[in-house]
């Protein structure tokens, strides 16, 4: 019953839509994270004079402010996937509950 039900949900044209939809955005803020991720990382590796730069007459460098806004960065990543995901694949998903349980013998 459940190889059955598992097929039937697989072969569903919304399913497939909605896999394809999540993976792909998924995988793009996965990039946009490790770009904004390593290239900090390298930035400390291979130019630290830049990141140690003084901003001002303070004891603030230009590494504080980047450091945060990887931070910043990773917060509005997550905030924009819990978004789009309440309001798009959270439909899609229950789209393909409907359809399944329509279909249901």
């Amino acid at each position: 019953m459940k190889d059955e039900l598992a097929a039937r949900i697989a072969a569903d044209p919304k399913y497939q839509q909605l896999k394809r939809r999540r993976d792909r955005f998924g995988w793009t803020l996965a990039a946009l994270m490790l770009v904004a991720y390593y290239g900090f990382v390298l930035l400390v590796a291979f130019d630290k004079d830049f990141l140690a730069r003084r901003i001002g007459d303070g004891v603030m460098t230009l590494g504080m402010p980047i450091g945060f806004g990887v931070i910043v960065c990773t917060v509005a990543i997550t905030g924009y996937y819990v978004r789009r995901a309440n309001a798009e694949f959270d439909a899609l998903s229950d789209a393909v509950v409907e359809a399944v349980k329509g279909n249901k013998p």
